[in-house]
């Protein structure tokens, strides 16, 4: 019979290589009464079956931090516990079959610099060199990274768990957990069965869902949405190959397969374009090592790439064809933090195949933010408060589970959108919008209009790595914002109405600004963490003595909702998500003044209305507010109407603005006219982890009032100084283009990598956005520096600026 305690400080659900990693990583922080339970034996999910694959580049410098780090706890936990985790550092070999591919990998390389991961680009030639197996028949180039490798899945868990038993965690299997029980936004306990049939009660400060595939309807045991699905993944061994060596990981993304030798034989793996989901009516509760049905037709298609790039299999029998489960999430990133639905259950699931080398990092992030209730870096890639309620539904996780597993090595180009469980959520104006030609993009769920096709071309991407076919479309819309005027929807932006007797007080201790304002006055504000670091980028309207509507980007509405709340306190105030109710129309350019005067009777001089003010007008038959301020740098006003009135709004002024040449814009042409303003874009530019003075938006900070959070690290850093500082970059040549982390090169070093990049059609060049590191210098000594570029592999010159390339004064937004 089980004695399991009747209290722990955290129960975590799950024995896979995450919960391990994460018992393990607690009970290195000296955390005491941490109990795992595993409803069968550790590791008999997924984690049993994986590849082992242990690469350290990932797509932003945390991820891959933590990647990185997953390797070298591997490599000590051996000597640790005794237990092998069977790591050896073989390094990694891609190929590109394609110049696209070729341009990405090379791109990747690029980016691998700028981290810190060694890289080397290499010829078909070298390529062979160090895999002497392979058939290079199209190959035009590949990437080596040595440091890669692979290891043992199940003994890295085991290690894992040995490690954190060794530090006084009870580890138990063959406990279900069954039910919880709950206080408002506090689970206090857990109920738990056991396979005897004996039950309990643990009550318990935390709990921490790390059951893998079985973490959808954990989550809702727990009350919380965590949205993934299980997926078959297939993998050949080969039988013993006489001679066959220690070789490096082969990747050949073009055909959907890596190689990894192993034991002497060959393992072939894929991720296929269109994926089987699987368990879709629940996962079989004696489910333990299982294997799934073999399909060898849906497999042979990559078998047979595989025969001819690696001959050598078409000689070597099988000695196993094997099918597992594997649990992938609408957007390919696992969720990690703290659920916004919940005030202390917390998530680590979800992990796309690359549980085994995210593993070790992930489980030390959680750990970090569950022991300080920091994040101990920014998380925005993965934190679970980027998933929307919606993308919980089973239908739809199951028909996105079909792509997301073929886009991990599909051509990851910029600006590509997922095809399927597409058109969820829709802005009033949607209709109207693809009416005129508008090409949609997806984020939060929401469609938007991202570019316009003209009349004629065929409204869908074209994706590449050079100019794809809206790159005219948007100069054109850019033109007309920055000459004329434009007009585009940004109805999907989150908009939280927070009002009560201490909305005041409640936005002046949360937030850096000054919200004691008149009424419709608009303040552009951060609400900062305990470090300086930035959790949120918002625009803040009072509208009236007792309310006020904060403005959020679209994927972040739910997390900065979620952050206020949990900062609410004592303070009587009542936080409500209107984004549905309002859609707004931006009318931005020269003529925007010209446009509103056209629809409606009131008066939008600076006089009545100067820039940072909202108004009440009518507007055509109806009404609407309309808010003075620009995300492209140009005179314009953002127009709140009733979703009823929608329509009738975007009539009227798209029918007024006919004689004036009105152009209807896009999602693409903002972010160009942005970055042409050096206006910050949250989750690329600034980050939790980007202290507010160095992203050069101490204007927004107001600390001559008290008490708000970060106002410490805001007065510390200015009396200590800057360490890095925000820098505009344009390049000197017009023709490479810019996305983001490519490495900044400062007098012939690299000193960062850009944190986003768009191109500026106005400025005739890519432009893009970058800490560099300044400490002890003055902002005179970073701007007399040089600067290059490195643009998947080619350093270009570029131009460097502390102030707005276009219109440092703001002189246009104020006409």
């Amino acid at each position: 019979m089980n004695t399991l305690p009747s209290s722990a400080r955290v129960v975590i659900i799950g024995g896979g290589v995450i919960g391990c990693s994460v018992a393990y990583h607690l009970t290195q922080l000296g955390w005491q009464d941490v109990v795992l339970l595993e409803r069968k034996q550790l590791t008999s999910g997924t984690t049993w079956h994986a590849a082992g694959l242990i690469g350290q580049l990932r797509a932003s410098s945390n991820m891959t931090k933590l990647a990185k780090y997953s390797a070298d706890l591997y490599a000590r936990l051996e000597e640790e516990t005794g237990v092998a985790t069977g790591l050896r550092q073989v390094g990694s070999v891609s190929v590109a079959l394609t110049d696209a591919r070729k341009e990405e990998l090379f791109r990747n390389a690029a980016m691998a610099r700028a981290f810190g991961v060694p890289v080397e680009e290499i010829s078909p030639a070298e390529i062979k060199k160090r895999y002497e197996h392979i058939n290079l028949d199209g190959v035009k180039a590949g990437v080596w990274l040595p440091t890669d490798g692979q290891g043992d899945p199940a003994n890295i868990a085991l290690a894992l768990a040995k490690g954190a038993r060794q530090q006084g965690a009870l580890i138990q299997e063959r406990v279900k957990v069954t039910g919880v029980t709950r206080d408002h936004r506090t689970v206090t306990g857990v109920n738990w069965t056991d396979e005897d049939g004996n039950t309990g009660h643990m009550t318990c400060d935390m709990v921490v869902n790390c059951a893998g595939m079985w973490g959808h309807d954990v989550g809702r045991m727990l009350g919380i949405n965590v949205p993934l699905q299980a997926c078959e993944h297939f993998y050949i061994v080969s039988e013993p190959i006489e001679g066959l060596t220690q070789m490096p990981v082969l990747r050949v993304p073009d055909e959907c397969a890596y190689y990894k030798e192993d034991a002497g034989k060959m393992m072939l793996g894929a991720f296929e374009p269109v994926s089987k989901p699987w368990g879709m009516g629940g996962i079989p509760d004696s489910f333990e090592f299982d294997q799934l049905p073999e399909d060898f037709d849906h497999f042979e298609p990559i078998l047979e790439q595989a025969v001819n790039r690696l001959p050598m299999l078409g000689t070597a029998g099988i000695h196993t064809f094997f099918n597992g489960p594997e649990s992938f999430t609408p957007d390919d990133a696992y969720h990690l933090g703290l659920a916004p639905e919940m005030d202390n259950v917390w998530v680590a699931a979800g992990f796309n195949s690359i549980g085994i080398q995210s593993g070790g990092g992930a489980g030390m992030a959680l750990s970090q933010w569950m022991h300080t209730g920091e994040k101990p870096f920014d998380l925005g890639d993965v934190n679970i408060a980027r998933m929307q309620p919606f993308q919980g539904n089973k239908k739809y996780l199951v028909e996105r589970a079909t792509e997301t597993l073929g886009l991990l090595y599909a051509d990851h180009y910029p600006y590509r959108q997922k095809a399927t469980a597409r058109g969820v959520r829709r802005t009033p104006f949607h209709h109207h919008l693809l009416e005129h030609g508008a090409v949609m993009g997806e984020i939060a769920g929401w469609e938007r209009a991202n570019w316009f096709a003209n009349p004629g071309q065929t409204p869908e991407y074209e994706y590449s790595w050079k100019r794809q076919n809206f790159f005219d479309n948007v100069a054109a819309e850019h033109a007309a914002i920055r000459s004329n005027v434009g007009m585009y929807d940004m109805s999907s932006f989150g908009k939280i109405r927070v009002e009560g007797p201490d909305a005041t007080a409640f936005l002046n201790h949360v937030g850096g600004g000054q919200y004691d304002v008149p009424v419709g006055k608009i303040v552009y504000t951060q609400f900062l963490n305990v470090t300086g670091g930035i959790e949120a980028d918002v625009t803040i309207t009072r509208l009236s003595e007792t309310a006020y509507l904060v403005v959020t980007p679209a994927a972040t509405r739910l997390a900065d909702q979620t952050w206020m709340m949990r900062h609410k306190g004592h303070y009587n105030v009542v936080l409500t998500d209107v984004t549905a109710g309002e859609a707004v129309l931006a009318v931005m350019g020269p003529n925007a003044r010209k446009l509103m005067q056209a629809v409606s009777p009131n008066d939008f001089s600076n006089a009545v209305n100067p820039f940072g003010t909202a108004q009440e007008i009518e507007l055509g038959l109806g009404l609407a507010r309309v808010h003075r301020v620009t995300y492209v740098g140009e005179l314009g006003w953002e127009i709140y109407v009733s979703s009823d009135m929608a329509g009738h709004t975007f009539e009227t002024l798209h029918a007024a603005g006919q004689d004036m040449g009105l152009t209807l814009c896009g999602m693409h042409m903002m972010d160009c006219a942005r970055i042409e303003k050096g206006f910050r874009h949250f989750g690329h530019d600034i980050t939790s982890e980007d202290h507010v003075l160095e992203a050069g938006l101490g204007f927004a900070v107001k600390t001559d009032k008290p008490d708000f959070i970060g106002r410490d690290a805001v007065l510390r850093k200015k009396d200590e100084g800057l360490a890095n500082r925000m820098v505009q970059f344009r390049l000197t040549d017009p023709e490479p283009l810019l996305y983001h982390n490519e490495p900044v090169i400062r007098d012939g070093e690299i000193v960062g990598y850009l944190s986003s990049g768009a191109y500026g059609h106005h400025l005739g060049a890519a432009i893009g956005m970058g800490y560099v590191p300044c400490k002890g210098e003055s902002a005179a000594d970073v701007l007399a520096s040089s600067y290059e570029i490195d643009v998947a592999g080619t350093r270009v010159k570029a131009e460097v600026s502390l102030k707005p390339m276009y219109d440092p004064s703001a002189e246009r937004a104020k006409a």
